[in-house]
């Protein structure tokens, strides 16, 4: 799947997590996903806790973040 179809399966709706960038609609926003991964869970595990998700999903997660890091730079100390 390219970037670009990933990116589509990430949403924003004013009524689905306060306007979060979400996965699908679901209440499953990216920055949740992103902390999962980064606390070291593995993709077999998040999706095992979390049955409404696919694996483009969490792609999908980074993707976003990806193209995030990418528009701007913020300091980190």
């Amino acid at each position: 799947m390219s970037t670009e179809e990933l990116l589509k399966r990430v949403t924003v709706d004013p009524q689905v997590c306060h306007g979060k960038p979400c996965i699908r609609g679901l209440r499953y926003p990216v920055t949740m996903l992103l902390e999962l991964m980064s606390s070291g869970m593995t993709h077999e595990e998040i999706l095992a806790d979390y049955g409404d998700l696919a694996p483009d999903d969490l792609l999908a997660a980074l993707a976003y973040a990806a193209r995030l890091s990418d528009a701007r730079r913020i300091a980190l100390a």
